[in-house]
Formats: C-alpha cells, sequence, structure tokens
C-alpha cells in the first residue's frame, strides 16, 4: 500500500515537470533572475532526460531490433541497436556542447571549442528533431498526450539553447567593442556588424531565427578574429618601443629560413606585412612567419620540455636551410611547402589560446615583452 502511494508521488511528480520545467524556461525570456541559472539548466536539462527514458519505458517502448519479436503491446525500437549509436554520439556531443556553454563564459573559450560547441548545440537539436518525427506514427490516434509529454522536453532543450547562444553572441559582441578588435578580413567586419544586429533582438525574434544564426556566430567566431585594438595602438607606430612599422630600408635576413622567406620571396605570394624584431636586428616579416613563432611561443608556454626539442631541431636544420635560399623562387617554394603546416599552426593556436590572433600580432615586437 505504501509502495503504491509513493509510485503514484512519483508519477506525478513525472506528468507535473515537464509543465514546470516549461514554465521556468519561458519565464527566464522575460524576467531576469539572480537564480545560479547554469546549476538550474543542468539539473533540468538532464533530470528530464532521465524522465524521458522513464517515459518510454512505461509506453512500451523497448531496445528490440525490428527481427526481435516484442509482444503485441510493445514497440520496436526506434532506432537500430548498431547504427544507431552514431545518433546517440551526437545527441550526447549536443548536450557537452550545451554544457560548455554554459559553465563557461565566452572569453575562456578557445574560438574553436567556443564554435565547436555551438555546432554541436545545433546538430543536437537537429537530430533530436528527426528522433521526435520518428516516434510521432505510433503515438497518433489516442497517444498524443503522452507524445506531448515527450515533445515538451525537447522544447525546453531548445528553450535552453536559445538562451545560452544568444547570451554567447552578446557577449563574444560586448567583447569586440571593448577590446576595440581589429578584423584581419573585410568579412569578418562585416559579420560583426550582422551580430552586433542579431545581438541586439529579443529574445521572441532571436528565436525565430536561430539556426541562421548559430551558423553566421560560427563564421564570426572563426572569421571575425583579430588583434585588439588596445595591442595595435602601440604596435601599428614606427620607430618607438613597441612599433612594428618601421620605413622599409634593404634588411640582412639571414640565420632563419622563415624570415628568408618572408624577406626574399616574391611579394604577391609571401605577402610580407610589416618589420619586426629579432635579436635586436630589423627583419621583414609575413603571415607564416608570426603564426611559426606564435606556435612556438604557444608550446613554450604549455609544454616547455617539448619547445626544447623542437626548438634544438629547428636551430640544427633552420640555419643551413637558410643558406640554400639565395632566389625569390627558392624562397617561393619554401613558403608553398610550409603552407600546411602554417594552417596546422593557426589549428593549434586557435583550439589550445583564448586570444590567438592578439599572440600572433605580438610576435617579433617588443611588445610581446
Amino acid at each position: 500500500m505504501l509502495s503504491d502511494f509513493f509510485g503514484t508521488i512519483i508519477w506525478i511528480l513525472i506528468l507535473l515537470y515537464p509543465f514546470v520545467l516549461t514554465f521556468a524556461n519561458v519565464s527566464k525570456f522575460f524576467v531576469k533572475t539572480k537564480l545560479p541559472e547554469i546549476a538550474l539548466d543542468i539539473f533540468g536539462c538532464f533530470a528530464g532526460l532521465f524522465m524521458v527514458f522513464m517515459l518510454c519505458g512505461a509506453l512500451s517502448i523497448t531496445d528490440a531490433d525490428y527481427d526481435t519479436a516484442v509482444y503485441p503491446f510493445e514497440h520496436h525500437s526506434p532506432l537500430h541497436s548498431e547504427y544507431g549509436v552514431i545518433v546517440w554520439i551526437i545527441i550526447l556531443m549536443g548536450y557537452l556542447g550545451l554544457l560548455i556553454l554554459g559553465i563557461f563564459k565566452p572569453e575562456k573559450l578557445s574560438p574553436i571549442i567556443s564554435a565547436v560547441s555551438i555546432g554541436f548545440t545545433l546538430l543536437g537539436i537537429m537530430t533530436g528533431g528527426l528522433i521526435y518525427l520518428q516516434l510521432i506514427k505510433n503515438f497518433l490516434g489516442g497517444g498524443e498526450i503522452a507524445y506531448l509529454f515527450l515533445l515538451l522536453y525537447y522544447v525546453n532543450v531548445i528553450l535552453l539553447a536559445v538562451r545560452r547562444i544568444r547570451f554567447h553572441i552578446k557577449e563574444h559582441v560586448r567583447l569586440v567593442n571593448e577590446r576595440d578588435t581589429v578584423f584581419r578580413t573585410s568579412f569578418g567586419a562585416w559579420l560583426y556588424k550582422v551580430m552586433s544586429k542579431v545581438s541586439s533582438m529579443t529574445l521572441f525574434c532571436f528565436a525565430l531565427i536561430f539556426p541562421i544564426a548559430v551558423i553566421f556566430e560560427i563564421l564570426f567566431i572563426i572569421c571575425g578574429q583579430g588583434a585588439d585594438g588596445f595591442i595595435k595602438a602601440f604596435t601599428m607606430t614606427a620607430d618607438w618601443t613597441f612599433s612594428t612599422q618601421i620605413p622599409p630600408p634593404p634588411l640582412d635576413y639571414e640565420g632563419h629560413y622563415l624570415c628568408t622567406v618572408a624577406s626574399g620571396g616574391h611579394k604577391k605570394l609571401v605577402k610580407p606585412l610589416r618589420f619586426g624584431i629579432r635579436h635586436g636586428d630589423k627583419i621583414i616579416v609575413n603571415r607564416q612567419l608570426l603564426t611559426a613563432n606564435a606556435f612556438e611561443d604557444l608550446i613554450m608556454e604549455k609544454m616547455p620540455k617539448f619547445h626544447k626539442f623542437i626548438r634544438g631541431v629547428y636551430d640544427k636544420y633552420g640555419y643551413p636551410i637558410s643558406k640554400h635560399i639565395t632566389t625569390p623562387f627558392r624562397a617561393d617554394i619554401v613558403y608553398i611547402v610550409m603552407k600546411p603546416l602554417e594552417l596546422l599552426f593557426v589549428f593549434v593556436l586557435y583550439l589550445c589560446d583564448t586570444h590567438p590572433e592578439n599572440r600572433i600580432a605580438v610576435q617579433y615586437s617588443e611588445y610581446k615583452k
């Protein structure tokens, strides 16, 4: 008798929970709260998921594949046990992405981790939608109320994702404004204008364009990088301690083969950017050289022992190679050969550094100190 009473209480809680969760999430769209939202969101998200599984069990949705006999009142698994694994992995990654966006502030995330988290969140939501479309067939004609309970949880996950990603976009735009970021490309500057308008939208309007806003935010995170205006204020000058802009005299660029490439290759290909300082001497630098040095700087900071090994190999072979780069054509060849490594360096920087373009911008300048 007592067990029946507690069983009834549990089921009442299960049936009421989706409506309570929905009311709480919708109210957050209109009312600001000082409560620790992330803790409540995590609890609501995973407690709701647990209750969904309980409800599926009560509705006789089994994990049996189509080739396994089940009782007449039972249903086979909506996903094949072998091929459905990838679906659950995507769902799990979507939850993980949402968790990262909730726990960490945008300024604490590297560009790639931030973009991947947002991307997996959207992908998880889209995959969840397919699961709900798969389920709907057996709930029509008498099971609509049960399906409504299942659907309410999915709606709440969407509401949670909309709030978290909108917050991420608003913070991202705010940080760009505060830092007076100087974008590397005109496309990045255009994306900034778009995301500035998106960040000022109401939650309702933002929800209407949610998938498009997510795609634009991912592009903005990756393509909208640039050094902070504060750093540029010091480095975009000439003749001073932190200066990087120096009038171009003929310079000696021996002793470092990427320096040789930046100085000796055809300008249209190697794209020299500015002048820098290396061991007290003025050198010409390009994006490839700055990226390689920023990567070395990151490795030295994170993995000093590994850096010592890399530095030893580079010093051993770099100088002899530079002796053979005696023509612009040879410099061009080295630049092209090094291009895949440059892309790898950029990937690692965007993955492991919260402000990769700042680290790149200050290389070969006194500002780095």
